[in-house]
C-alpha cells in the first residue's frame, strides 16, 4: 500500500466527506487511557496509525477496526493529521496525543458527515469514536522528511533525489518495479511542487503548507 506516498502526492484527492452547511462546533474529547511516559505528541502533518470504533447516538456500533477477526491488528489505518484525509473532527480531536493513548471523541454532524450522511451513517448524525494511537511517523511535509530526501544537503530536491526516495518507498511497501508508474509520479510531483519551475523542489516549496488545513 502506497498511502504514505500518495498522501504527499495527492492530498486533494483524500478529502473526507463533510456534507452540508451546518454550523461547526467543538469536538468533545475525553482521554480514556494515557501512557506514563510520552516522548512525542501528535501535530499537524504527522502520519498516525490508529485503531478505532465508531458509534451512533443510540449506541449502535457501525465500525470496529479490530472486530473479532484474528487479523484485526492489520486493519488499523494510517492517515496524515490535518490535511482532511479523515473527518474534521478527527483532525481537531487527535492533536497533542501520545502513542498508546486512547481517546473518546464526540463529533457533531458539521465535523463528521454533515446533513447528507454516508453509508451506515444517517444524515445529521453526531458520532462517537474510541480511538487508540499506535504509531506516529514524520509526515511527508516535515523538515525531517525533507532532510532524509536531501542527500547532498543543499536544501533542495533534485529529480534524482526524489526518484531514489520513490524507489525506496516502493521497495519498503513490497511493490513490484513499475518504471512507467514511477516516471509518471515523478513528473507529477515536480509539476505540482516545483513552483518556480527551476527543476528543483526547495525546502520552502516542500514544507507542509498549513494554509491547506
Amino acid at each position: 500500500m502506497l498511502l504514505p506516498v500518495l498522501s504527499w502526492l495527492f492530498p486533494g484527492l483524500l478529502v473526507a466527506i463533510c456534507g452540508g452547511a451546518l454550523q461547526e462546533s467543538e469536538v468533545k474529547i475525553k482521554v480514556l487511557q494515557k501512557p506514563f511516559l510520552c516522548h512525542r505528541k501528535t501535530k499537524y502533518g504527522d502520519m498516525l496509525l490508529v485503531h478505532h470504533k465508531g458509534y451512533l447516538e443510540n449506541g449502535t456500533k457501525f465500525h470496529d477496526s479490530r472486530g473479532n477477526r484474528a487479523d484485526g491488528d492489520k486493519l488499523a489505518i494510517w492517515f496524515t493529521l490535518g490535511i482532511k484525509e479523515v473527518l474534521k473532527g478527527w483532525d481537531q480531536g487527535l492533536q497533542d496525543m501520545c502513542i498508546g493513548e486512547k481517546r473518546r471523541l464526540v463529533i457533531p454532524p458539521a465535523l463528521a458527515f454533515g446533513k447528507e450522511g454516508k453509508g451506515k451513517i444517517p444524515p445529521g448524525s453526531t458520532l462517537t469514536y474510541i480511538i487508540e494511537l499506535l504509531q506516529i511517523q514524520n509526515g511527508r511535509r516535515s523538515h525531517e522528511s525533507f532532510q532524509e530526501m536531501d542527500l547532498n544537503d543543499d536544501w533542495k530536491l533534485s529529480k534524482s533525489e526524489v526518484s531514489q526516495y520513490l524507489r525506496k518507498e516502493f521497495e519498503n511497501q513490497g511493490q513490484p518495479r513499475n518504471d512507467t508508474l514511477h516516471e509518471s509520479m515523478l513528473k507529477d510531483i515536480f509539476e505540482r511542487e516545483d513552483e518556480n519551475k527551476d527543476g528543483f523542489i526547495s525546502s520552502r516549496e516542500f514544507t507542509y503548507k498549513h494554509d491547506e488545513l
